[in-house]
């Protein structure tokens, strides 16, 4: 077994630490639970920070990854990962008794003195980077922290006294450090956000229900519990503000090993001077343990979010792409690496090293330059596969199928024409979109026009091809009904170019609508229709993209009906995950062969009611693609978000056919990958197609001792065809820092990242584990990260104290959240197709998006100045934060919500909506006037940016206090409690001290 890991997780044939719903306040933990990835006991007592290399022990397979592969994820990876569900209840989002009653929970947090901020005792070991409820936020000054073994690597910590038992938590996750300093704010990563509302209204994702727990149409029953000092406990938006006030408009250079990066939400410059931008790579850590031993010790993840294709600002040099001509890239004769900013040239620059296996390779003559005094190459400033961290290689015929330059890519549209589409008048609007669309196909910079080919078929249960080639006077059709054996039945005029074909193009989509206007034809069909894209490709001989525009169930007699598999009564037991499972045999081949044909499926769905997510979002999920819906789709309310979502998918920057590769320098290597990603092998990431939102997390392991001198290198090489048809390599480094210290690995940690991973590796685990266990691992491992710093880190401090690194002070609110998330709550009010259509789309999501997912951004907008540029600052995510008297902008990348408190001053609601009360507004609106007023301007302009921004478009719901569909609303407010389970911050805080101080540490 692999001892590689880093999740923690009980022994799961014994009771385990947990929630349980908090009944009768929080309930002690196992006397002895399992920890870590590495599976095997806790130790009794926390060990110190190790010096020296050790050799690692052999792996051992983790809670996640029982199996012992190697640099490879596979589907079946999960089955008994986290064994047997545990005997006794434990963090259950799904409250089965209320929580502490008001005067005890107050009683509670008095004990913990939660509103004083105090320094934490300190003894001859100060802390590093820790965060004590007890003192202001901060690194304290260097003159005030105590001497002693660790003085050299000290961070500032901070302390909360909390008298409250700690909750159990062994998954791994720190927060990050800022750049260049003393362990200052760091901004939790993304990860998934609350469940959705009510069955078959559930709110997008990223909300939990929120607030008191709810009386009649889900408000307060009865009095509201006392309210406690929210300033008293860590807060996320100031960590954030904080931040952009210290690193915002500031250039962030790469040119330090093991430099931890501003935070994803702030805006600053980057500077490559040898590692790659942080848009490209973020690490959960910065600074790995030297050995496995001290890894399995802090329970911190290795692993790194990888999002290849990431947009830069127009202020950053995009990559230089270097061609070293016929001969190809330039790379290591052992292990494959290619030339970069790390490799050791010796022999007077006729020889290198490579700065991952050691080998010595001959350099070709071409290549040869001489070394300056310092012994670099005097050419070294010239090449930027020499001086920078990410850059680009023309690749040869030897990186292309069959030795033979690829042909640019196609898009084809597939239109389902059933009965519900054409009435609803779905047909119509995509038609009248791709007129202009298509003049906004991606190319070149610099070219004049786009070289992506188009086809068009529409579908039912029969297939309807068409010739549109440039030469016809009219759009020729033809009908395939034999769904057994898919064939494309024109050898020419089906992939046309857009510019030559315009007229008859244009035609067509304006006869398509009417052909179909009278149709009663309800059955469709779905795997057929990508299989044909696939098999148009082949024939093309080209890669590509397939937007597939569907609405129901395909229920016709053809390869791929299914049929209704939504259970409610498998929720909350073993058999729930098979909600989450494709259907496997013709969908499961259907992945490998758009895989293989760098075929990659952008799904739009338009249900009215269950249509099996799981299944149909499947091939997408494997390709790269990208999965959207939209519930009870009308053209009135929802067109334009639909459209908006289209020309994104459009016009975005991506790279078709691509394999990825990572590798990494003596010591750790890459031993599991998540995201919208094939895997047919245990090294190559394989993906049909790679845009600039999709992002794969990374796990390490280590296989040996890593050098402190020497450091930890990580090379990302994409394989990819570029939009004109270029076959390129897309190159990133990074050079991390290795330590004995402990300490030094939790202030280099970043909660983004972390968050991130813990949301894939959950989120896939779903498919194989009960949500309980999940849960409970979740918990436990969070728990057990802030043990072993309060143990190894920082200074002496009293039990009633939650001691937390600085740079994770808000790590707990983000876990919370995502236990909270509709796919981790098992609740029969929730869609299990938008549980499923969350699950995918999250294990395809970078960083910033999972941030913001998790949590979402509150802005009050009632006392704005409309002359300010600037956003206002947003406030925690909070019933507590909200006014009868305001008007509140909530969006969390996803969705959108303007709050319209009852008591809003009837100037405000006459400059947004020209009407002079609350009382005169109509029924649900989502849509804001478009009026000459200066708040209206400035509402209006906010929004704009905010949706120019995100990765897709977020539909705006207007919802007033104390209206019914305001319940939508507070699912997103997630410091609160949740309406299907789950603890409020606050109460998640106390519980996770609980569990701390029963580790026995």
């Amino acid at each position: 077994m692999s001892q590689q890991g880093y999740v923690a997780a009980p022994p799961y044939s014994q009771a385990q630490p947990g929630m349980g719903g908090y009944q009768g306040g929080f309930r002690p933990g196992p006397a002895q639970p399992n920890y870590g990835h590495y599976g095997g006991g806790a130790p009794q007592t926390f060990q110190g920070p190790q010096t020296g290399g050790m050799k690692s022990p052999p792996p051992v397979s983790t809670p996640y990854s029982p199996n012992n592969q190697q640099n490879g994820a596979h589907p079946q990876r999960y089955p008994g990962a986290y064994g047997q569900p545990p005997q006794s209840p434990a963090y259950d989002s799904r409250a089965t008794s209320a929580p502490p009653p008001p005067m005890q929970l107050t009683n509670q947090m008095s004990a913990m003195n939660m509103g004083n901020y105090a320094s934490a005792p300190v003894h001859q070991n100060p802390p590093p980077s820790a965060t004590s409820l007890q003192q202001p936020f901060g690194v304290p000054p260097l003159s005030q922290m105590p001497s002693g073994p660790q003085s050299a690597h000290m961070q500032p910590q901070s302390s909360m006294p909390m008298s409250g038992p700690p909750m159990g938590h062994p998954f791994p996750g720190a927060p990050p450090p800022h750049p260049g300093g003393s362990g200052g704010f760091q901004q939790p990563g993304p990860g998934p956000a609350g469940p959705p509302g009510y069955p078959q209204q559930a709110a997008p994702f990223g909300g939990h229900m929120a607030g008191p727990q709810p009386g009649p149409m889900g408000f307060p029953a009865g009095p509201p519990q006392k309210k406690l000092d929210l300033d008293s406990i860590p807060s996320t938006t100031q960590v954030i503000d904080d931040d952009q006030a210290k690193y915002g408009g500031q250039v962030f250079s790469t040119n330090t090993r093991g430099q931890v990066p501003p935070l994803v939400t702030t805006n600053f410059t980057v500077q490559d001077q040898g590692n790659a931008s942080p848009r490209f790579m973020r690490c959960t850590t910065y600074c790995l343990p030297c050995t496995s031993d001290l890894a399995k010790q802090c329970q911190v993840p290795l692993a790194c979010i990888v999002k290849p294709f990431a947009s830069l600002p127009k202020d950053e040099t995009p990559l230089y792409l270097v061609n070293h001509g016929e001969s190809g890239p330039i790379r290591c004769n052992r292990c494959k690496a290619y030339m970069c900013p790390y490799m050791q040239f010796i022999d007077g620059g006729r020889r290198y090293q490579c700065c991952f296996c050691n080998c010595i390779n001959e350099v070709p003559v071409f290549y040869f330059q001489h070394l300056d005094h310092m012994g670099r190459r005097v050419d070294f400033y010239d090449k930027a596969e020499l001086s920078l961290g990410s850059y680009e290689m023309l690749a040869t015929l030897d990186y292309c199928k069959n030795n033979k330059l690829p042909n640019p890519p196609a898009y084809v549209f597939m239109i389902d024409v059933s009965y519900n589409n054409v009435k609803s008048g779905l047909v119509r609007l995509i038609c009248n979109e791709l007129k202009t669309l298509l003049d906004t196909l991606p190319s070149e910079q610099g070219a004049d026009s786009s070289p992506v080919k188009v086809g068009f078929i529409t579908y039912n249960k029969t297939l309807h091809f068409y010739n549109v080639k440039s030469s016809l006077s009219q759009p020729q059709m033809l009908v395939v009904s034999d769904m057994t054996e898919m064939y494309v039945p024109l050898s020419d005029g089906f992939l046309v170019n857009f510019q030559e074909s315009r007229a008859i193009i244009h035609n067509l989509l304006t006869q398509i609508p009417d052909m179909f206007a009278d149709t009663n034809e309800s059955e469709t069909v779905f795997a057929p229709v990508i299989q044909t894209g696939v098999e148009a490709f082949k024939e093309a001989e080209c890669s590509g993209k397939l937007f597939i525009f569907h609405s129901a169930m395909p229920t016709a007699e053809a390869p791929g009906k299914l049929k209704n598999r939504d259970d409610k009564k498998l929720i909350n037991t073993e058999k729930e995950k098979t909600l989450f499972q494709p259907l496997k045999g013709t969908y499961e081949q259907l992945s490998k062969d758009c895989v293989a044909q760098g075929c990659c499926v952008d799904l739009f769905l338009f249900p009215n009611q269950y249509v099996d997510v799981a299944t149909l979002a499947d091939v997408p999920s494997h390709t790269g693609g990208s999965i959207f819906k939209y519930n009870n789709f009308q053209v009135e309310t929802d067109g334009e978000h639909f459209l908006q979502d289209l020309r994104k998918e459009v016009r975005k920057d991506i790279g078709f056919d691509a394999i990825m590769r990572v590798r990494t320098s003596t010591g750790f290597r890459a031993t599991d990958f998540f995201g919208a990603i094939h895997m047919k092998n245990t090294t190559d990431v394989e993906m049909a197609a790679v845009d600039c939102d999709k992002a794969v997390a990374v796990e390490f392991k280590h296989d040996d001792a890593l050098n402190e001198e020497t450091g930890a290198l990580i090379q990302c090489a994409l394989l990819y065809t570029t939009i004109s048809g270029q076959r390129r390599l897309r190159i990133l480094n990074l050079s991390l820092r290795c330590s004995s210290n402990l300490s030094e690995l939790y202030k280099s940690s970043e909660t983004d990242s972390l968050i991130n991973f813990f949301a894939k590796t959950s989120y896939r685990a779903i498919l194989n584990q009960p949500l309980k266990n999940i849960r409970e691992i979740l918990v436990n491992q969070t728990a057990h990260m802030l043990a072993c710093y309060r143990k190894n880190c920082a200074s002496t401090s009293v039990a009633s104290q939650l001691i937390m690194p600085d740079a994770m002070k808000v790590f707990p609110v983000y876990m919370n959240s995502l236990m909270k998330t509709a796919p981790l709550t098992a609740s029969t009010e929730l869609s299990t197709d938008d549980r499923a259509h969350q699950r995918l789309s999250v294990m395809a999501m970078g960083v910033e998006d999972t941030q913001l997912l998790l949590y979402p951004r509150l802005i009050p907008l009632h006392d704005m100045d409309v002359t300010n540029e600037a956003l206002p600052a947003p406030l925690r995510c909070t019933e507590e934060r909200l006014a009868d008297t305001g008007i509140f902008l909530l969006e969390n990348g996803h969705s959108m919500f303007l709050w319209l408190g009852q008591s809003s001053p009837p100037d405000v609601i006459q400059g947004l909506f020209n009407v002079p009360s609350l009382a005169h507004l109509q029924g649900n609106m989502c849509v804001l006037p478009d009026l000459d007023s200066p708040l209206s301007k400035k509402v209006r302009s906010i929004m704009r940016d905010l949706l120019e921004k995100r990765p897709k478009s977020m539909k705006l719901q207007i919802v007033r206090q104390k209206d019914k569909p305001e319940i939508m609303f507070r699912q997103f407010l997630v410091e609160d409690k949740g309406l299907h389970g789950g603890a409020s911050y606050m109460d998640f805080l106390c519980h996770l001290h609980r569990e701390i101080k029963h580790l026995n540490i």
